[in-house]
């Protein structure tokens, strides 16, 4: 399964980034999985967003970025890369 992600990460950060996201929390994955990772970008976040270990994500994660959860008018799915793909 793969994710992209619709954030902008502070340039010094990228390789704590990486590091993080290779740790995603199983529950995290999980939760991903049951809504459908490939299903709508809108549906995904608003189901994640209602559970306590995606607010524990997103706390963890924050510190990381520069914008969160970036959405373009181009839609959510343009230009972004790859980063990783869920274990």
């Amino acid at each position: 399964m793969t994710a992209t992600p619709h954030t902008t990460v502070r340039a010094a950060r990228i390789p704590a980034s990486e590091a993080t996201h290779r740790e995603l929390p199983v529950e995290l994955t999980e939760a991903i999985r049951a809504v459908g990772a490939g299903a709508d970008h809108g549906r995904l976040l608003a189901e994640l967003e209602k559970l306590p270990v995606d607010a524990a994500w997103q706390a963890r994660t924050a510190e990381l970025l520069d914008v969160v959860h970036h959405h373009s008018e181009a839609g959510p799915d343009v230009g972004l890369p790859v980063v990783g793909e869920l274990p």
